[in-house]
């Protein structure tokens, strides 16, 4: 069969991968039979020259047919990307991830270090740990952070434990971290391996990623859900409703009133939620 190439998110073409399609949909929790009869139905359909993100599309669509949990789980990193275009709900969302596993966390915090005032996307206690967080979020598919966001986070740490604000916490651990939606450039890995930083990624660390933690733990965030819209983000992102089990401890009325969205909007996300999490529930048991 004559080789086919594609275009990958930087807009530069690649060897059609018939393992890369295959892999997606059976990391969705897909069944080997489905990722094979997915992965044939695009290699068989496929276009010279066809885009990534299509494929991307079409191989959710299939997973929708086949099993929903599947499907919704595929959309995981678009999901992410759908929280932007600022990097505000992002933050929220890691902060959230963070007080579901137990830490206090202040958001946008103002610190003064040794020499000049930082504002820190985040700060995580947890008894005697205290992680210092900052966020890069990248909305553009095939973004990298890199070495200079690694160095900066860095030297912000290092001017804060030089000055009085870890004095506060008597006893306590401290705990640089970057946390981002991408992938980190191998430069940004090297440094942070090297001065003792945590990084926090897509796919990083190898068998702990940001994609693991939400899906170990169902941390999804709202704009996973099918009949999500973008207007619903930035509305509910000011009530903190940020993962998809806080909307169903509210009240649809009640959240309706509170978010001035319509209550006939509410109620689907609602439903997939609440689906989504019981079939997982299920899966993990």
């Amino acid at each position: 069969m004559e080789q086919l190439f594609v275009i990958n998110a930087s807009g530069q073409p690649e060897p059609f991968s018939f393992r890369k399609v295959f892999a997606s949909a059976k990391r969705s929790g897909a069944s080997n039979k489905v990722a094979t009869e997915i992965a044939l139905d695009i290699r068989d359909s496929l276009s010279p020259g066809e885009k990534t993100k299509d494929i991307f599309q079409k191989v959710k669509t299939m997973l929708l047919e086949h099993d929903f949990t599947s499907g919704v789980r595929f959309n995981l990193k678009e999901a992410i990307r759908r929280l932007g275009p600022s990097g505000f709900p992002f933050e929220k969302y890691v902060a959230s991830i963070y007080e579901k596993m137990g830490y206090q966390v202040d958001l946008n915090k103002k610190i003064r270090g040794k020499c000049i005032v930082h504002e820190i996307d985040f700060v995580a206690k947890k008894e005697k740990e205290v992680i210092i967080g900052e966020c890069k979020y990248r909305i553009s598919p095939g973004d990298r952070v890199d070495v200079k966001n690694a160095l900066a986070t860095h030297a912000t740490f290092l001017d804060l434990h030089d000055g009085t604000y870890f004095k506060n916490f008597a006893g306590c651990e401290f705990k640089n971290i970057l946390v981002t939606n991408a992938k980190f450039t191998t430069q940004a890995i090297k440094y942070a391996k090297c001065v003792g930083m945590d990084l926090l990624g897509w796919r990083h660390p190898t068998r702990g990623g940001l994609e693991h933690m939400i899906e170990s733990n169902m941390f999804y965030p709202i704009t996973i859900l099918p009949s999500f819209r973008g207007l619903v983000t930035n509305l509910l992102s000011t009530q903190n409703k940020v993962l998809i089990d806080d909307i169903l401890k509210v009240d649809p009325v009640k959240l309706a009133n509170d978010t001035g969205i319509q209550k006939e909007r509410l109620l689907p996300l609602i439903e997939e939620a609440k689906t989504l999490l019981e079939l997982k529930s299920i899966h993990h048991e």
